[in-house]
């Protein structure tokens, strides 16, 4: 009997999985708003009612995708940001991990860039919630930082939150140049490392 359930939980695994993959392939020429049950349903080969077993509706799997998209990004955010021996290494290790993220998963990459802004607003709810984890979690490792010393929480955070919106903006421009030559993906990394290092010379003078 537990046998024959688990063969159905993975079915059941499958079936949802199949459904997220099939959306994030439609969301590649449309915005979440616009894709329909029947077309995401009729794209994995199930019935409609199917979906409801998985998903309450679209907005409901939008939530999936951006926890798909975002979720198994913390881990690795923390640990770029916790290993470095000092700023610049992490700001190095910070654009080496976008641009490998970018290259690997760029259906869910534009999925967030088109949704943070986008008409469903379970899912910008979603995206919001998850940058601003990823904020106190970038604060939480600053914190630790010598140079930290005399920061009051709100600009701990504030200074967070303009690392995780640069390292968005970085993943926007290595978006536009995924089909490019590999001179202009050095050029948006270099102009992105700059950036970030600007951002660092202000912290070390934010207290004087």
């Amino acid at each position: 009997m537990s046998h024959t359930l688990g063969i159905r939980q993975a079915q059941k695994q499958k079936t949802r999985q199949s459904l997220l993959d099939a959306a994030l392939g439609l969301l590649e020429g449309q915005s979440l708003s616009s894709l329909g049950l029947r077309e995401v349903t009729r794209a994995v080969g199930v019935a409609p009612t199917a979906f409801y077993r998985h998903f309450r509706s679209i907005a409901d799997l939008g939530v999936a995708l951006v926890e798909e998209a975002l979720g198994s990004l913390h881990p690795m955010i923390r640990t770029t940001v916790s290993t470095a021996d000092n700023g610049n290494q992490r700001i190095t290790r910070a654009i080496e991990l976008i641009a490998r993220h970018v290259e690997g998963y760029p259906a869910h990459v534009r999925f967030i860039a088109r949704e943070r802004h986008g008409g469903v607003e379970p899912v910008r709810e979603a995206i919001r919630d998850q940058l601003a984890r990823f904020g106190e979690e970038v604060k939480a490792e600053l914190a630790k930082d010598p140079e930290s010393a005399g920061w009051n929480d709100d600009d701990l955070l504030m200074l967070a939150n303009l690392y995780v919106d640069q390292m968005l903006i970085t993943a926007s421009l290595f978006l536009e140049t995924l089909q490019a030559p590999e001179e202009e993906r050095e050029r948006v990394a270099l102009v992105a490392e700059r950036q970030m290092r600007l951002i660092s010379i202000g912290r070390r003078h934010w207290l004087d």
